[in-house]
């Protein structure tokens, strides 16, 4: 009787063990996946008609069907509509609008999309997924208007342009160039302008800048700004290194640097530190002086910059320095500030306040104050002994920023004076020239405003 009595139990177990066994397995089968099926259409809510909607569908178990279907006040078609013998993966589609849609009055529509995976969970019917998107329609181009902008624009230099943009689903524009640099601008004078400093590169051979606006439905309006291109010639020059110089001031240099930690190698030392801790650092100033404030703007008037009383120039902006050892070419580098010296740690006294933006030690720039002079223009003061301002500081003209020295990658007291605009240096003669700054900058502002005021 026990020998019956165990055999059902066992029996029962076995039973309630296959069970759960299935259960398990259909749980955890790929076969009985219970995710519906992804359905991916990338838009900001509009859709201008022209450009195909991008959809893209995609399920793990591999899709059984789907259908898309455009609907508006007037009728629902179907677009798309199609069913698999096997499975897919993945189905990328580019929506087109139908001709009927470009006639109507609507003002916004509708795209269906339905999907379904080949699954076996729900009683091997599969997930589905029904997802509906309400999109605005806009047809119409953002508007752009160059009101002025400076005559021309120097190699290394800058210029000044102010526009207009218009249209009323505006989601971002820019002035784009040629060498994939985009210049911000800030909101200026009346409702719908801005203004923007743009700059060329010395190291770019040539320039272009182009006003781009584009609205959330991908309408795009770009428009050209007219500048007549000043070549300028940069001077090259060949320096030979020295053992001396190798083993006195890059043998200092290659101690402080993480870079050159566990090299020995002078020449080795003198790449890395004129290469790699050259970018690091100048990546850093790039990043600081590559912002612009957002605030609205009516003018923008900037005294000549010469920061040190008395200062003689002991080397140019843009010379392009190619390091050679015994008769073997090394390394390059683009001198992209001016050096000014005077007295050993003589006063640094800027021209022009501005909000301190940074103040510490950054590798062969040594000590180094950026002053934030608004529109993107920022000022930076190389090598100082020492710095008498801190982050947020707002100064004004005239203020003791700083004093000259021999902090970081300098062979004597000196300023190495920098200017740039949103992150591209420049050359600072031309903010030292008061013709400059009226031609390029004051006239182009006043000749915008009364433009402007004739407008409205």
């Amino acid at each position: 009787m026990r020998r019956k009595e165990n055999g059902a139990l066992y029996g029962m177990l076995f039973i309630i063990a296959m069970l759960l066994g299935g259960a398990l397995y259909v749980y955890s089968s790929a076969t009985f996946e219970r995710e519906v099926p992804e359905i991916s259409l990338p838009n900001d809510g509009y859709w201008n008609l022209k450009d195909p909607l991008e959809l893209s569908i995609r399920d793990r178990s591999g899709l059984k069907a789907y259908k898309v279907t455009l609907k508006t006040s007037a009728e629902e078609s179907g677009l798309y509509h199609e069913q698999f013998l096997e499975a897919k993966d993945e189905v990328n589609l580019k929506i087109e609008s139908p001709k009927s849609v470009f006639t109507m009055k609507d003002k916004e529509l509708t795209i269906i999309v339905e999907a379904q995976d080949a699954s076996r969970w729900n009683l091997f019917q599969g997930n589905a997924i029904k997802k509906a998107y309400t999109l605005k329609i806009d047809k119409k181009k953002p508007i752009v208007n160059i009101i002025s902008n400076s005559y021309k624009i120097s190699k290394g230099g800058s210029a000044l342009v102010i526009f207009k943009v218009e249209d009323e689903n505006l989601k971002d524009f820019y002035i784009q160039t040629n060498f994939d640099k985009k210049f911000k601008a800030q909101p200026f004078y009346k409702e719908g302008y801005y203004v923007a400093l743009i700059a060329w590169p010395m190291t770019e051979s040539n320039f272009k800048a182009i006003v781009v606006a584009q609205d959330f439905a991908q309408n795009t309006t770009q428009a050209y700004v007219p500048l007549y291109l000043n070549e300028k010639v940069y001077k090259v020059s060949n320096i030979k290194l020295t053992d001396s110089f190798l083993k006195g001031k890059i043998a200092e240099l290659a101690e402080e640097f993480e870079e050159t930690q566990g090299v020995f190698d002078p020449i080795e030392q003198f790449k890395i530190i004129n290469e790699k801790v050259r970018m690091k650092n100048e990546a850093l100033i790039h990043e600081i002086t590559s912002k612009v404030p957002q605030t609205m703007v009516d003018d923008f008037r900037m005294n000549k910059m010469y920061p040190l009383k008395n200062g003689a120039v002991v080397a140019y902006f843009g010379d392009h320095r190619l390091y050679s050892y015994n008769g073997k070419d090394i390394s390059e580098s683009y001198h992209l500030g001016l050096d000014l010296a005077s007295n050993a740690q003589a006063e640094i006294r800027p021209q022009n306040g501005g909000e301190i933006v940074y103040a510490d030690y950054n590798g062969l720039y040594g000590n180094m104050p950026i002053v934030s002079h608004g529109l993107g223009l920022y000022t930076l003061y190389g090598h100082c002994s020492s710095i008498n301002v801190h982050v947020g500081d707002n100064i004004q003209p005239g203020t003791h920023l700083a004093n000259t020295g021999k902090s970081g990658y300098a062979m004597g007291d000196h300023l190495h004076f920098g200017v740039l605009v949103q992150g591209v240096e420049v050359h600072p003669a031309e903010w030292m020239d008061g013709d400059w700054m009226r031609l390029n900058i004051t006239d182009v502002i006043k000749s915008a405003k009364e433009i402007i005021d004739k407008k409205v």
